[in-house]
């Protein structure tokens, strides 16, 4: 009884971890660039109070034994790295990334983060910022008199000036692909650092020939948060909690019996 009351504590734990983890999902579903997260779970370690495949006779063997769980951990939580829906917004400098890879961003320590979320801005100087004013990397400069911005799927990003017809070509944008996405680490803000896990960044330009997505001007990519499905999942967790509480409950209703045989 004292294993199933320290199981089902576990239980409950990673429940509430499940239930934190989908609260996050639901809190940015209206997040441009956010990927949801997915909670894992895996088993403890296992008491054998017999061991499968132990001998039961000279010639005979224990077919599968006794083994007693000692509940459940959270392992992690994955980013889901699946396309989000566009929505058009007609801004010159709002882009997507159709397939795979990640606008680069320069951080004020120096440092590059990655991000999904496209909807940049001009700042005084006239560099391509986000919204919190980190320059996108290779920095892109567009002057002040500029009228119209052009941005191809290429990354080209180009400009016209009052009274010419011919475009000023200001930079091409280059994406970042990752071998494990899902390795990176959040950083919040939209933005992603690359650990160990991720590894390197490979750099090009968009549609090239490293597998990378294109660039798609005057859209912005949206969470792909599943609200429905986050909902099944929260009333899933829900009842793993509330299943592990009665547990808790006939544990302690054992124990309380057992204190009473000695009156």
């Amino acid at each position: 009884m004292i294993r199933a009351l320290y199981s089902a504590a576990s239980g409950m734990s990673a429940q509430q971890m499940n239930v934190d983890n989908i609260a996050n999902n639901l809190a940015n579903a209206n997040t441009a660039g956010f990927k949801s997260r997915r909670a894992q779970f895996q088993d403890l370690i296992y008491q054998s109070v017999i061991q499968p495949g132990s001998a039961s006779g000279q010639q005979t063997v224990v077919p599968t034994g006794l083994q007693l769980g000692l509940g459940t951990r959270p392992s992690s939580n994955e980013i889901i790295f699946t396309q989000g829906a566009f929505s058009q917004t007609d801004n010159p400098l709002d882009m997507v990334i159709q397939g795979r890879g990640f606008f680069q961003v320069r951080l004020p320590s120096g440092e590059l983060a990655y991000t999904r979320a496209g909807s940049f801005h001009l700042d005084k100087d006239g560099s391509i910022v986000t919204s919190e004013g980190h320059p996108l990397e290779p920095q892109t400069t567009i002057p002040p008199n500029a009228q119209a911005i052009s941005i191809g799927q290429d990354g080209t990003v180009s400009y016209t000036l009052p009274g010419q017809t011919a475009a000023q070509q200001a930079g091409q944008i280059q994406l970042a692909n990752f071998q494990n996405p899902a390795g990176l680490n959040g950083l919040g803000g939209n933005l992603f650092s690359p650990t160990d896990a991720s590894g390197d960044a490979t750099v090009g330009a968009p549609g090239g020939q490293e597998g990378l997505g294109t660039v798609m001007q005057g859209y912005l990519e949206q969470s792909n948060v599943s609200v429905v499905e986050e909902f099944v999942n929260l009333i899933v967790a829900q009842r793993g909690y509330e299943a592990n509480s009665k547990v808790v409950q006939a544990a302690d209703q054992m124990y309380q019996t057992i204190n009473n045989l000695s009156r």
